[in-house]
């Protein structure tokens, strides 16, 4: 049996859907049927049951995007820092293991050479950094009380995209905005992040962090064009002069904008598709929202 926290939301209704595809037994725990909030209820749920493994897709991003982070702090903190310690302390407990989606939001920029960051780089988008979303820094302190924590995969998810239309699809924000801010990162196909990340525990691959991204990187400009060539779209997308612009006119907070290397997960034998093969793979089969 795999317990699945946070099977609703974006990245956890792809889980539902690898798991369901699998034909493996699962359980996905509502917040509204149980308050896996309680280090106390939830340990004594996860020794009774003994589930072989446990993924946490809960968290707090904001909706329509991070900034309404900024207007609900408290939920963010408890949702992206507070709950991975509970999960930790409840499944060492248990002596569950688990994996946790966290996030390459905690990075801006690349390394000083202009290469990704890899999982032994310090975070830089921080709130120790002084320069983060509330968003990213709840982010990072959550991956810090992980620090050392037995028998846990942290998986570090960036920007996802499918061939679904939907708000929190990547493709999907690039269509609706108004003016875009061109930037560089590393993003990750939510079916092969979800993929992978499951394998990380078919495999039995050693524990610890990995960056879930699909190799290379792409710009905003590259995925608008991508977009244009396969007829998903043929409007004239605009563009912010700068970040300066953006940050003035359209944002309330700084966006993380990163470029990440993930050959540790395909060390394993994981292996994700090359960004730009994926995203014009994902536009080719795009299925839009008919409401």
């Amino acid at each position: 049996m795999i317990y699945l926290l946070g099977g609703s939301g974006y990245v956890g209704s792809a889980y539902q859907a690898l798991l369901q595809r699998k034909g493996l037994a699962f359980r996905n725990i509502r917040r509204a049927d149980f308050d896996y909030t309680d280090r106390t209820a939830l340990t004594e749920l996860l020794r009774r049951e003994q589930p072989a493994f446990l993924i946490n897709a809960a968290g707090y991003t904001g909706k329509p995007n991070v900034d309404a982070c900024e207007l609900h702090k408290s939920e963010c903190v408890m949702g992206n820092a507070v709950l991975p310690g509970t999960i930790a302390q409840a499944c060492t407990d248990a002596g569950v293991p688990w994996g946790h989606v966290s996030s390459g939001c905690i990075y801006t920029g690349a390394r000083p050479d202009g290469t990704g960051f890899t999982e032994t780089d310090t975070p830089n988008f921080t709130f120790r950094t002084n320069n983060c979303s509330f968003y990213s820094g709840t982010k990072a302190l959550g991956e810090e009380v992980l620090a050392g924590v037995p028998n846990v995969f942290v998986w570090r998810l960036r920007i996802p995209f499918n061939q679904i239309d939907n708000p929190r699809n990547y493709l999907t924000k690039l269509l609706r905005y108004s003016t875009l801010l061109e930037a560089e990162n590393s993003i990750s196909q939510l079916e092969e992040f979800v993929a992978a990340t499951f394998a990380c525990w078919e495999k039995r691959v050693p524990f610890g962090i990995y960056n879930v991204t699909n190799p290379g990187h792409v710009t905003t400009r590259e995925v608008v064009g991508l977009i244009k060539k396969s007829g998903v779209s043929d409007k004239e997308f605009k563009f912010f002069t700068d970040e300066a612009e953006f940050m003035r006119t359209a944002a309330k907070t700084p966006r993380s904008n990163c470029v990440m290397n993930s050959t540790k997960l395909a060390a394993t034998g994981i292996k994700l598709t090359e960004v730009h093969e994926a995203v014009e793979r994902d536009l080719r089969r795009w299925v839009k929202a008919t409401n």
